[in-house]
């Protein structure tokens, strides 16, 4: 069960450094948006989406590893890390309920930092999309009371210059 227990310890260790690795990108990625670094920011998201192939890999090798741990504890291979615990030697309980506990720490992290950049990113999107429109605001066209276009302005595109 030792060495069972090590690999389980060593892949939450891991995990742990895959969520590090991903928060470190996505505070990289506001600081590009905060400082409107559009030709960095393309090669942080790839760097972001290549972090989360890796998150799910680590996540994957740990919850083999917790699998293996279970059945050699006579568990159900589904169970809860907290509830391998109490099974647990004594001297590896501390150090398994802090991994675990700073794993969930850190994943609520990443979870809070995407969904603030995610509305860092709209938010700038849809101020372009307000631009956009204000230079081409009577290109709109005009509806009746049925409904029917009563009348449409020409557009304008962004590409044309004073003639």
């Amino acid at each position: 069960m030792t060495e069972l227990l090590n690999n389980f310890i060593e892949s939450l260790r891991e995990e742990l450094k895959q969520y590090g690795e991903l928060l470190a990108l996505l505070d990289l990625q506001q600081d590009q948006v905060v400082r409107r670094l559009a030709e960095e920011l393309l090669a942080t998201v790839s760097a972001i989406n290549t972090q989360g192939e890796a998150i799910r890999g680590a996540r994957h090798e740990r919850a083999q590893r917790q699998r293996e741990l279970a059945q050699s504890l006579e568990l159900p291979p589904e169970v809860r890390a907290s509830a391998l615990l109490p099974r647990l030697p004594e001297v590896y309980r501390p150090l398994v309920r802090a991994l675990v506990e700073e794993n969930n720490h850190l994943l609520a992290r990443v979870r809070q930092r995407a969904r603030q950049n995610h509305i860092l990113l709209s938010r700038a999107v849809e101020m372009m999309g307000q631009f956009i429109n204000s230079l081409c605001a009577a290109s709109a066209p005009t509806y009746n009371q049925a409904g029917a276009v009563a009348h449409a302005v020409p557009g304008c595109a962004l590409y044309d210059g004073i003639g």
